[in-house]
């Protein structure tokens, strides 16, 4: 039954007048088409993906190597000075009034180093 479908596609392909030379051409144009994806899978790699994870990186680091008298922002604006660090939390006391807030690591944005580092790098250019 199979034989019977494969002789039956050469045939069409015979009478149609397509030769070994235009089957193969047909091939190499499935190639041309992955040749552009897979350049722009690379490209959104280089572009996107590489620079993101480098950032994750980057404010990961900040955040294991904050110590006491960091001077910090968090992700919901609020400033103010280390007073304490443990494995998973931070505690910061915020203006004259030395109110002490409790936070996660994770919601530290910033610290005032890393911020005057961006400042500097961007005075050089």
């Amino acid at each position: 039954m199979l034989y019977t479908l494969v002789m039956l596609t050469e045939g069409a392909a015979e009478a149609a007048g397509t030769t070994d030379a235009a089957q193969q051409q047909g091939t190499l144009g499935l190639g041309g088409m992955l040749i552009p994806l897979i350049l722009m899978f690379v490209l959104m790699y280089f572009l996107m993906i590489r620079p993101e994870s480098k950032r994750k990186k980057k404010a990961e680091e900040m955040r294991n190597n904050l110590s006491l008298g960091d001077e910090i922002t968090t992700i919901g604006g609020m400033t103010g000075k280390i007073v304490q660090v443990t494995e998973d939390t931070v505690t910061f006391e915020t203006g004259e009034d030395r109110v002490r807030i409790q936070t996660k690591k994770w919601a530290i944005q910033t610290t005032a180093k890393m911020e005057a580092e961006e400042a500097n790098k961007y005075k050089k250019k």
